[in-house]
């Protein structure tokens, strides 16, 4: 059996010689995750939270009383469980932060809470975009009209009177409701109910629309088709 190999050796020539030490390996700061903000829940009633609070700090109670006294319930329905789930969550993505609990006599404790500087970005962000960009939003109406045939040409004249009726009514309760408002308040900022100007514009807009489409199927300037001629054309399967 042959012997392993001896390992050279350089000579020995009795100086000291140094024995080269491991270099230090450069260390590295530890990297650290940047945290990502989790997205806005895009509700009408996270739109209003946000934007109460961009005007002072306050606690649900108070956001939700304000929400009606300012008729935002005209634009969404107001839920005591929405307004304050909500709140949990714009909270919990870090758009809205507790800043003070309170307590009155007995009540129970309520959490008052601010806009943060990342909500406060994302409600204008927000509301650039709803004010400049025309959604492509499915109106209720849209879908009886497409199927409106079935009700025959009789039956959709009577529907579509009855809806010019309660368009009508809906016209002069607004304008009874815009009526008490400058009674009360004389100098009442006209932007502040500018939604409900835009949403008096669409109703009568839509009653003027009902209504010459009632007057045309009734003197015949929009034809209403027998079935079979829609079925020998192909319109309908």
């Amino acid at each position: 059996m042959s012997k392993p190999p001896v390992p050279l050796r350089a000579p020995d020539d009795g100086r000291k010689r140094e024995v080269p030490q491991p270099q230090p390996q450069p260390q590295h700061p530890p990297q650290r995750h940047r945290h990502r903000q989790r997205p806005l829940p895009r509700t009408p009633v996270a739109l209003s939270v946000l934007n109460l609070l961009n005007e002072r700090p306050m606690h649900p109670y108070e956001m939700r009383s304000l929400m009606r006294e300012r008729g935002h319930d005209r634009a969404f329905r107001i839920r005591e469980s929405s307004v304050y789930d909500t709140v949990s969550r714009l909270a919990d993505r870090g758009f809205i932060e507790p800043v003070e609990v309170n307590r009155e006599g007995r009540r129970p404790e309520r959490t008052v809470y601010a806009i943060t500087e990342a909500g406060r970005d994302e409600l204008l962000v927000w509301l650039r975009e709803l004010t400049s960009e025309p959604a492509a939003d499915y109106p209720a109406f849209a879908a009886p009209l497409m199927f409106i045939y079935a009700l025959g040409r009789d039956g959709a004249i009577g529907a579509l009177r009855q809806r010019a009726a309660l368009l009508e009514a809906g016209i002069s309760s607004s304008d009874a409701f815009r009526r008490a408002i400058t009674g009360e308040i004389p100098d009442f900022p006209r932007i502040f109910g500018i939604e409900e100007e835009y949403a008096q514009a669409m109703r009568k807009a839509e009653l003027a629309w009902v209504r010459a489409t009632v007057a045309e199927l009734r003197d015949g300037t929009l034809p209403w088709p027998a079935l079979s001629e829609i079925q020998e054309e192909g319109h309908q399967d």
